[in-house]
């Protein structure tokens, strides 16, 4: 089993790994925070600033062809997505996280490169200030412990 003989701590070691960041704009003082705390979890394990790319597109639609340009250089240990879509009064909320969260994962799977999705999809404001920072936090450790184990697999 991959990572069994180590343990796990490891994994979680990001001084050695490159990072790329990929911000929605809209709804931005919830993108901010999400950025802003999973800025802090990279640093806290070990990425260095240096190695972190931060780029902002205007909405989650817009974050999968950012991302795609990212994988494509080839630079990256991992990729991290952040927005928020929360739902409105018409169907585009739906077909928002429905598009961007399918264009993230076939990107990951199509340039076979982690990218921990951190997309908030909620129902109101109050679930989307309850989630950022939290959400941030845990789209850089899944970043960093991914990077890890794809690189232990391949």
């Amino acid at each position: 089993m991959f990572g069994a003989d180590k343990g796990t701590a490891h994994l979680l070691d990001g001084k050695k790994l490159s990072i790329g960041i990929v911000q929605a704009r809209f709804n931005e003082p919830i993108t901010d925070a999400l950025y802003h705390a999973c800025l802090a979890e990279l640093l806290a394990l070990g990425v260095q600033d240096k190695n972190i790319a931060h780029v902002k597109v205007p909405g989650a639609l817009e974050v999968p062809v950012a991302l795609q340009a990212m994988a494509e250089r080839d630079d990256f240990d991992a990729l991290i997505a952040l927005g928020c879509i929360i739902r409105g009064e018409t169907y585009h909320f739906e077909l928002v996280a429905n598009e961007s969260g399918a264009g993230v994962t076939r990107l990951s799977l199509d340039y076979q490169i982690p990218i921990a999705n951190a997309i908030l999809t909620t129902e109101t404001l109050e679930q989307a200030i309850a989630r950022k920072t939290d959400k941030g936090r845990d789209a850089a450790r899944v970043a960093v412990e991914m990077a890890h184990l794809l690189q232990e697999i391949g």
